[in-house]
């Protein structure tokens, strides 16, 4: 179906979607699509300015929340290891229950307002003020709640902009191509990060004194690397924000109303808006009840994905035997790996269906976690016979999986399900680490003190959970 010959934009009956499956996609042609070159050429403007948007997040995800800052904001020069990290453990849990709780609500006022890429553009302008901050957080202990608030309020502004962005994926793309751009925007995400990271490493984190004569005194190494990494982001940003143009409700179609759905509030009225996403909620069950089936299996195989890049290096290190030089550059063959797979997935996503390419990518990965777990005594070659493939897999399964919901959601309120579908995430976000860690016990309660690789075992059950709830999902024969 091309955006020419769209329909009405009225929610259709079951069997009308599985007839036309382009619901949830942006269906027609407004002068604020023509202006952006159109949605149907893969490499457009539109696409490649929203890609880009990916490519420079990973500055935040990668450089700030994961490999550099938070290493170094729980090192010694804080304060005692158990009191930094506790310290990181509660702002970035504090920052999850914000997200939980408001991703929905933030979401659905971006679809009231008609003005996703205003907001994708606070939220991004949050995350650049936080990270570009964190160069004033010195290797003191007087400093170390200043680095936590930033990173946590960070963290707040880049899930909220992630959830804008999902969103925005419709407008960019056709109910034909949905799968290829949102592979390349999720494979480039995972290429941009390894780049900013490489040459962090090389310019400043390793060598002393580094480019610009950057030294390691006082920290500077690594807060003038928060300084790139912020300007890292915020170039790679303002594509999008000047590509893809806001048109406001006016402009745009009107918001498919579920059966039961209360009117949203005309103001942000946190109440009344969680009242109109409770009655979201409602009328999804009553009229599409699939769709939030597909939510709950996502956010269990989600955690699951999650998993495997949290305890991928923890694995690699402590049962097979990587020196910790050895698994950053496991980590960073992984990420490379992840990113062209991702992209590559994205033509098989628009040929085969998003349903079959999580699928498979959830199967796959369940069989090389098993043959870890297998084969855990072979030292690293094993390590790097199964784990590439293992993590080569995520990506595929991330992007097909916000593919087939922007395929699906009501026309005009895309924001307010991808929030829910972030909340769905954070809500069930405890159950990776937890199976890794009952089945490291039950593994040394079995065979002893040495079973860490039991874990695999734990990701796998998780993974094999999300997979079962997922196979009886029927959103429309395109899955």
């Amino acid at each position: 179906m091309t955006p020419s010959s769209a329909p009405s934009r009225r929610r259709p009956s079951t069997r009308t979607r599985r007839e036309a499956p382009a619901v949830g996609m942006s269906e027609a042609v407004d002068e604020r699509e023509s202006s952006a070159g159109g949605r149907g050429r893969m490499l457009s403007g539109p696409v490649l300015a929203w890609a880009a948007w990916d490519w420079g997040s990973a500055a935040f995800n990668a450089v700030v929340t994961t490999f550099v800052f938070t290493v170094y904001l729980t090192s010694s020069a804080f304060g005692p290891e158990s009191e930094t990290s506790a310290a990181l453990g509660a702002g970035l849990a504090a920052a999850g229950l914000g997200v939980a709780l408001l991703a929905p609500v933030l979401g659905q006022r971006a679809d009231a307002t008609g003005r996703p890429t205003f907001w994708l553009g606070v939220n991004s302008l949050g995350v650049f003020v936080c990270t570009a901050a964190l160069f004033f957080v010195r290797p003191e202990p007087g400093f170390l709640w200043l680095g936590v608030a930033l990173v946590a309020v960070g963290t707040l502004f880049s899930e909220f902009a992630g959830v804008t962005y999902n969103a925005m994926l419709p407008r960019v793309s056709t109910p034909e191509n949905v799968g290829r751009v949102s592979g390349l925007g999720w494979g480039v995400g995972y290429l941009g990060g390894i780049v900013l990271l490489a040459m962090l490493l090389v310019g400043f984190i390793s060598p002393d004194p580094g480019w610009f004569g950057v030294t390691h005194a006082g920290g500077e190494h690594i807060r003038v690397a928060m300084l790139l990494a912020a300007a890292w982001f915020g170039l790679a940003a303002l594509p999008v924000l000047f590509v893809v143009r806001d048109s406001g409700p006016a402009a745009g179609t009107r918001p498919d109303r579920l059966p039961g759905a209360a009117p949203r509030p005309a103001r942000f009225d946190l109440v009344g808006s969680y009242r109109a996403l409770w009655a979201t909620i409602r009328g999804l069950w009553r009229s599409d009840p699939q769709l939030l089936r597909f939510l709950l299996a996502a956010a269990v195989y989600r955690d699951g994905l999650a998993g495997v890049f949290t305890f991928g290096g923890v694995i690699a290190a402590g049962t097979f035997g990587f020196t910790a030089s050895q698994v950053i550059v496991f980590g960073i063959a992984a990420n490379v790996v992840a990113g062209i797979a991702t992209i590559v997935a994205g033509l098989l996503d628009d040929r085969l269906g998003a349903k079959r390419v999580i699928v498979v990518s959830l199967v796959a990965m369940c069989g090389c976690g098993l043959g870890l777990f297998a084969f855990h005594g072979a030292g690293p070659a094993a390590f790097w016979a199964l784990g590439l493939p293992l993590a080569a897999f995520v990506g595929p399964a991330q992007s097909a999986s916000r593919s087939l919901l922007s395929r699906h959601v009501p026309e005009g309120r895309h924001g307010e399900i991808f929030g829910l579908y972030t909340t769905t995430g954070r809500a069930v976000s405890f159950l990776a680490p937890a199976a890794f860690s009952a089945a490291v016990a039950l593994g040394a309660a079995l065979v002893g003190p040495q079973s860490q690789y039991w874990g695999v075992v734990g990701l796998v059950l998780v993974l094999l959970v999300g997979l079962l709830l997922f196979l009886p999902v029927r959103l429309g024969h395109t899955d």
